[in-house]
């Protein structure tokens, strides 16, 4: 993306920020904190970062107020540049990110290259790259934009507006709502990890899956994601739910609303999520189980029970927050735990006082 002009004052009006230092100061691009140069904008969100970007380079930066509180009087600003005082500066740089994102495709047709069977139906302004495939049955969703290379199976529904990027598939009979946005790579609909033993002993017996995946409105589906479909009815994933990069979610999972699932997560089949449920990055949920409605999940932790709802768990297996966090301190004084332990067992044996014997 080409470099924007930003300058100081306009920036913060636009914001409805307070300025200090010099309205006409301007950056080029944005860039973090350790590497802001005197073209950049960048963002403080404490004062300990205020004060890196006090004694650095950058030309601009967003400031959270809080960040302001107790000192004495505002930061000396050197002339070129400028702090522009926020309530939140992690918000007010999504508002600065969103002002600069390019503006969706226009409306292309379907070009040359790509496959669209005959009784398939696409709606206004549907976008169809080239070498991309719309199979038989299935309906596009008016201002839907199909990327190249992606595949949409037989009698599959896709709502108004959504964004499939290259590469994705969505198989036969699933189905998704309005804006949802399928990164490149992402597979909804492939068959669920279902097999059993041959009667015989000798062989593993595949289980079809004749169910298919929903996708309700304002979803994002990150890339390499997969998402099985269930062997009867469907698997679900609800409204406003954001899922990273190569998630994995097993067949007949339900999956609620307003979720957060980051990157490698896997959801065995038939979990449930409530509304509201985050998963930190690798979290792994066993078959069957359910994490309630605003429960969160931290990174790299195995969940082997039921999560009530709202709370906290981490670890492996994984617990309440609390008690893993005791049994971490707890795992860290072992080694002086069993030397005390062996200390104690010799003096016991030479039948002298614990406190007397050599360690």
């Amino acid at each position: 993306m080409s470099a924007v002009l930003l300058r100081a004052g306009e920036l913060a009006q636009r914001l409805n920020g307070e300025l200090i230092g010099d309205p006409q100061a301007t950056g080029r691009g944005l860039e973090v904190l350790e590497r802001a140069g005197p073209e950049h904008v960048s963002f403080a969100r404490d004062a300990a970062n205020l004060e890196r970007w006090v004694m650095g380079k950058g030309a601009i930066a967003l400031v959270s107020r809080p960040a302001l509180s107790g000192r004495a009087g505002q930061p000396a600003v050197a002339a070129g540049r400028a702090l522009i005082v926020v309530p939140d500066a992690d918000d007010a740089l999504v508002s600065v990110l969103e002002s600069l994102a390019p503006p969706p495709p226009a409306p292309s047709g379907v070009h040359v290259r790509a496959v669209v069977e005959n009784s398939a139906r696409l709606g206004a302004g549907v976008s169809v790259g080239p070498c991309a495939c719309v199979g038989a049955g299935s309906e596009i969703g008016d201002g839907t934009y199909i990327h190249a290379n992606a595949v949409i199976g037989a009698n599959v529904r896709i709502g108004r507006g959504c964004i499939i990027y290259p590469g994705a598939v969505i198989c036969d009979h699933c189905v998704l709502g309005d804006r949802v946005i399928l990164q490149p790579g992402a597979v909804i609909g492939a068959d669920g990890f279902g097999y059993r033993p041959e009667p015989s002993g000798q062989g593993i017996r595949k289980i079809p899956h004749l169910g298919n995946v929903e996708i309700h409105s304002l979803v994002e589906i990150g890339a390499n994601t997969t998402i099985d479909r269930a062997k009867f009815g469907s698997t679900v994933v609800g409204a406003v739910t954001k899922i990273d990069n190569q998630v994995q979610v097993g067949h007949g999972c339900r999956i609620g609303r307003a979720c957060l699932i980051c990157g490698t997560c896997a959801l065995a089949g038939s979990v449930t999520l409530g509304d509201g449920v985050t998963l930190g990055g690798g979290v792994g949920i066993a078959d069957n189980l359910t994490i309630g409605s605003g429960a969160i999940i931290g990174a790299r932790s195995g969940v082997m029970h039921n999560v009530p709802p709202g709370e906290k768990w981490l670890g492996y297996p994984a617990r309440k927050a609390s008690e893993q966090m005791r049994f971490w301190a707890l795992h860290e004084r072992l080694p002086n735990i069993v030397v005390e332990l062996r200390r104690h067992l010799r003096a016991a044996e030479a039948g002298a006082p614990a406190e007397d014997a050599e360690g």
